[in-house]
């Protein structure tokens, strides 16, 4: 049996402070058991990947889950039948969608609330990527209920793991905007990007989209289409953006797809900032360093460095 003692300071009935020692069994065990049933009495938000096109691309943690939970909140309740069918998961379903997600996600909340355990799909991959569960996830944070995502398949780095691009750093963009001038906001942003570049396109406006990544990156600029992800028909097409826009003249656009486009590279950079203070004449030059304050020396130095060439060269130019 524990004990935790305690010291507390009181005063007699004459008024005089004297010292009290009371003991209170098990007292820190009660408030670690109420904070313990009050945890409990709150369900679980739980985030289940599932499968991008093959079936078989799901995990038994999921599929335990999917079985064990109170309801199951889906994207389509139409769609993810068919999975919940070929796994025989009888959970009742309740839709959860781009056009409901907030008033939903009230009530899913409440039932959380009250106990209630609650597994969230989306039509395929990970629920809350570029998908309505985020709102669900953010009001479950704001409410205090906890929120635990099960791992599994998403369709975007599945796509970067085959583009060949550069996997160390990279940006996701999803579905780029349908409102003109933010998406043209967007793609001027991304002009100057040195990360690899992911997207996800439908087929009806694929070609749309490639002419434009052509427009803001340039022809030569290397990018991976690919289709069908997981599935029987997966395909992959590394090509430059001429290239790929070339083939779909002659192919129709069929499936999901997810375009990575690589990044503008560091030497490209060089090369555009050197061509930029070239074109720049060399007193304006000096001028732009010596206005920040430079010496004469220091600003020859950093002109010189800016053009890639050393600083006696700038030196002989200032002089002739």
């Amino acid at each position: 049996m524990r004990f935790l003692n305690n010291i507390i300071k009181t005063l007699s009935s004459d008024g005089m402070p004297m010292d009290i020692e009371i003991t209170d069994i098990f007292l820190q065990d009660k408030i670690m058991q109420n904070e313990s049933d009050n945890y409990r009495k709150t369900g679980t938000l739980y985030l289940c990947a599932t499968p991008i096109g093959n079936l078989e691309d799901i995990t038994l943690r999921v599929l335990r889950t999917l079985k064990e939970v109170d309801v199951i909140a889906a994207e389509d309740t139409r769609n993810s039948i068919h999975l919940l069918n070929a796994y025989e998961i009888n959970t009742p379903l309740t839709s959860y969608h781009e056009y409901n997600k907030v008033s939903k996600a009230k009530t899913l909340v409440q039932k959380l609330l009250n106990g209630e355990n609650i597994a969230l799909i989306t039509d395929a991959g990970t629920p809350a990527i570029s998908d309505p569960g985020e709102e669900i996830v953010k009001q479950c944070i704001e409410a205090g209920i906890k929120v635990t995502s099960l791992p599994g398949a998403c369709a975007c780095i599945t796509a970067l793991t085959i583009s060949g691009e550069d996997t160390r750093r990279f940006a996701f963009e999803a579905f780029l905007p349908t409102d003109k001038k933010l998406r043209n906001r967007i793609l001027d942003e991304l002009k100057e990007e040195t990360r690899t570049m992911i997207m996800y396109e439908s087929p009806h406006h694929l070609v749309r989209t490639l002419a434009e990544l052509k427009e803001t990156f340039g022809g030569d600029r290397h990018v991976a289409v690919i289709r069908e992800l997981t599935k029987l028909h997966e395909t992959a097409l590394h090509m430059t953006l001429d290239e790929v826009i070339r083939y779909y003249e002659s192919n129709d656009p069929r499936g999901e797809y997810v375009i990575v486009i690589a990044g503008k590279s560091m030497e490209q950079q060089d090369e555009e900032n050197k061509r930029k203070w070239e074109e720049m004449p060399l007193e304006d030059h000096m001028k732009h360093y010596e206005n920040q304050g430079m010496d004469r020396k220091s600003a020859m130095k950093a002109v010189a460095a800016d053009r890639g060439v050393s600083k006696s060269v700038i030196y002989k130019q200032l002089l002739d």
